[in-house]
């Protein structure tokens, strides 16, 4: 199934993979950055080479100088973990539009109702012109003459998931044609939308292409993941899933009872000499319900986790819109928590629309149905499929409020549903707090956000969050803070650096792209030690495709051991650190992220290359 392959390579690759691909990593002291020009770069170090090398300029003595400066690959894999605990807010008011000008002091965090100190407050605003991206650097001479359109960096991804497992077709198509309409005419150059299905069928990963999207929508149709039917209309006896777990699960007497004497009469024409093997059945036909149900309910929080997962490798905000009339979750209320505490985790949002509508629950059964059983219990299946139809939207509910999202139900305006579901809040607040005395044991905590004004604003955030399970080392909390910066969009200057890119074409299907980053070391703290001027640079390159896909990344560590002659030399021409990488002609997006080890300071910038086909 292809969505589910993608975001499993996705996840591995940036997981695992990405930073063990460096091509090349150069520095080079003493030169000047804006003298380089590309046909110079590229002529005296072909970005295929391999090279880690340190020199001084002027190099007086190579040993001496490798001793002073070297670098290494990191050897540890990319995992994202919670120290930070960040919290996603919406304030709206009495109108529902989002209420801007509000600052830190406006809000008051409570973890387990106790107060907290926020430690990291911002604004984010959705831009009424998408700003487009320029070249950071002048391309190859030959190709200036193809000069690429502006590129629109992506800062949203909606991830659109239908429950194709448990909507019957006409619900399904109602909210499939509302989201195509959506597509055809509405989302913003800055916006990436990906079609998702609970069975793994008839979708596409994000894109800005609408053909592909409304191809996608299109095939998007009910595909039941198991061979049996889950809803016991027509069967004999007829028992729903709430029904059934009510006999199975809860050995609920009457429910027992009323199954038992419908199956003696559609079975066994009301012939009371067996009774026993109605019974018998009765809790067959109730164990084979909550069997298949159960499976299509596994099936649907694995598909969860693993768009979650899919949503850690794009760069912008994060929203998954889940279109689905619900379902009970008899026994999995764990998996519900674990898909809640990812999706946090993920800083990924989730909102819920009830694809229903305004529904009612009709006291005679679907008129499609053969009658089967006793008729005078009429009242007890009408009574079952009213609290099935009440409590399987409790799922819709949580998911909602337990990452932050919107949602939408009982209401058949669907398309403003919909929409009000998929538009981004004008403005938003990142709130971020260090919990205090916390237990690493892995246990759910809860939150809850307020304003200190008196007006009368709805406050929209997570409701928890779950502790770690082992205690965070200075070097856990250094490479989260690096892989939180490169899944970001916010740019950072704790450090003076400067991104710039450059290209040439190997041939019409391959391209070298190098990544220059230019560091002001005398403008960075070190530690003196043995006589030495002592930090590390952490430096990550990473590139993502036109849509904000994760394509690759590289992670190495600079390490500066200088003598107080280097460092005064450096401290006039910086350090040039050359990243470099062998990829296809296109557009990309460039993320660069820069730490010290010493004063834990951070710099983190954005830029875009286009190279012509």
């Amino acid at each position: 199934m292809f969505a589910r392959t993608a975001a499993q390579t996705q996840y591995l690759a940036l997981s695992r993979l990405a930073f063990l691909l460096g091509l090349l990593f150069m520095v080079l002291p003493g030169t000047s950055l804006r003298a380089q020009s590309t046909q110079d770069t590229t002529s005296q170090q072909p970005a295929s080479s391999p090279d880690a090398s340190v020199t001084a300029a002027p190099p007086s003595n190579s040993s001496d100088t490798a001793q002073e400066m070297n670098t290494r690959d990191s050897s540890t894999p990319f995992s994202v973990r919670v120290n930070l605990v960040p919290i996603r807010v919406v304030v709206r008011d009495a109108h529902g539009h989002a209420v801007a000008n509000l600052h830190q002091e406006d809000f008051r965090v409570l973890e387990d109702r106790k107060l907290q100190l926020i430690s990291h407050f911002s604004v984010e605003t959705s831009p009424a012109t998408p700003q487009s991206l320029s070249e950071t650097s002048s391309p190859h001479p030959a190709d200036s003459e193809k000069a690429p359109a502006p590129l629109v960096r992506p800062a949203r991804f909606v991830a659109l998931l239908f429950d194709d497992v448990h909507l019957p077709f006409g619900e399904l198509a109602r909210i499939r044609n509302i989201a195509d309409d959506y597509v055809k005419s509405s989302f913003q150059p800055s916006d990436r939308f990906a079609v998702f299905t609970i069975s793994g069928q008839s979708q596409t990963d994000f894109t800005d292409d609408r053909a592909k999207l409304h191809e996608a929508l299109l095939g998007v149709q009910p595909r039941p993941v198991t061979a049996g039917s889950a809803t016991g209309v027509g069967d004999c006896p007829s028992i729903n899933y709430f029904q059934a777990d009510l006999i199975v699960n809860q050995n609920n007497l009457q429910a027992i009872s009323v199954a038992t004497n419908d199956a003696l009469v559609c079975e066994f024409n009301n012939d009371q000499r067996f009774l026993s093997a109605a019974q018998g059945v009765a809790q067959g036909m109730a164990l084979h319900i909550l069997t298949t149900a159960d499976v299509q309910t596994q099936y649907s929080f694995q598909r969860l986790k693993e768009i979650v997962r899919r949503m850690t490798a794009v760069s912008g905000q994060r929203l998954i819109v889940l279109m689905s009339p619900g379902f009970l979750i008899p026994n999995r209320e764990y998996d519900l928590s674990e898909v809640i505490d990812n999706a946090a985790r993920s800083n990924v949002m989730i909102s819920t629309l009830d694809a229903r509508g305004l529904y009612t629950v009709d006291p005679l059964p679907d008129v499609s149905a053969q009658p089967t059983g006793d008729p005078t219990l009429a009242g007890f299946h009408t009574s079952y499929r009213f609290q099935q139809e009440s409590r399987q939207s409790d799922v819709l509910w949580s998911l909602a409020d337990g990452t932050g999202g919107q949602r939408f139900a009982n209401s058949n305006d669907l398309v403003s549903g919909f929409r009000g579901l998929v538009s981004a809040p004008d403005t938003s607040y990142l709130l971020g707090f260090v919990p205090q005395n916390l237990k690493y044991d892995g246990h759910f905590h809860s939150l809850k956000v307020e304003l200190t004004s008196k007006e009368k604003y709805t406050v929209q955030a997570r409701s928890g969050f779950y502790a770690p399970k082992r205690v965070e080392t200075p070097a856990d909390v250094a490479k989260q803070e690096i892989e939180e910066a490169v899944l970001s969009q916010e740019e950072q200057h704790g450090l003076p650096i400067q991104l710039h890119t450059q290209y040439y074409k190997v041939d019409a299907t391959d391209a070298k792209l190098a990544i220059l980053t230019h560091v002001d070391i005398g403008r960075i703290r070190f530690d003196k030690l043995d006589g030495r001027n002592k930090n590390e640079l952490t430096i990550v390159a990473a590139l993502f495709d036109r849509n904000g896909n994760f394509v690759t990344a590289t992670e190495k560590v600079l390490e500066m051991r200088l003598r107080d002659t280097t460092l005064e030399r450096l401290s006039h021409t910086g350090v040039t650190v050359r990243t470099s990488f062998d990829v296809k002609p296109g557009a990309y997006l460039v993320r660069l992220v820069v730490r010290d080890s010493q004063a834990a300071q951070l710099s983190a910038e954005n830029g875009v290359v286009e190279i012509p086909y």
